[in-house]
C-alpha cells in the first residue's frame, strides 16, 4: 500500500480509538514511510520464494546458511510500526498509556443496575 493509503488508514484508527490529535500528523506520516517500505520489502521477500533462510558464500568459498535480509529487514520495519502504533494508542498498551479513560468500561445507569441486582443478572 502506499504511504498516503496508510496515512488515511492511520488517521481513521486513531479517530476510532479515540487519540488523534493534530500533533501526531508528523507521527503518523513517518509511520504510513515505515509501513510503505515494509510492504515493498515483503513483496520482494515473496516474489524471492519467501525463503527465511539463504545460502551464502563466503569470499573462500564456504558455503554457510544465513538470514535472508529481506525477511531481517521487514522484521526491522515490523517493530518500527509497532514501537509507533504503541505511540499513537493503536495497542492496548500504547492506549492505556495514552488515556486511562478509553480503557474503563462503560458505566451503566444506577436505575438500570438495581433493576439487574433485583432481578439476579
Amino acid at each position: 500500500m502506499k504511504a498516503a493509503t496508510w496515512e488515511k488508514s492511520i488517521i481513521e484508527q486513531c479517530k476510532a480509538v479515540g487519540t488523534m490529535k493534530p500533533a501526531f500528523k508528523q507521527v503518523i506520516a513517518t509511520l504510513a514511510d515505515i509501513l510503505e517500505q515494509r510492504d515493498k520489502v515483503y513483496a520482494q521477500f515473496v516474489k524471492e520464494g519467501s525463503q527465511m533462510i539463504v545460502k551464502r558464500v563466503s569470499d573462500r568459498g564456504a558455503v554457510n546458511s544465513a538470514k535472508n535480509p529481506l525477511y531481517v529487514i521487514w522484521n526491522e520495519l515490523n517493530s518500527q510500526a509497532l514501537d509507533f502504533w504503541k505511540e499513537l494508542g493503536l495497542t492496548p498498551k500504547g492506549l492505556k498509556a495514552i488515556s486511562e479513560e478509553a480503557l474503563k468500561p462503560e458505566k451503566t445507569d444506577p436505575f438500570v443496575e438495581k433493576i439487574d441486582q433485583l432481578l439476579g443478572r
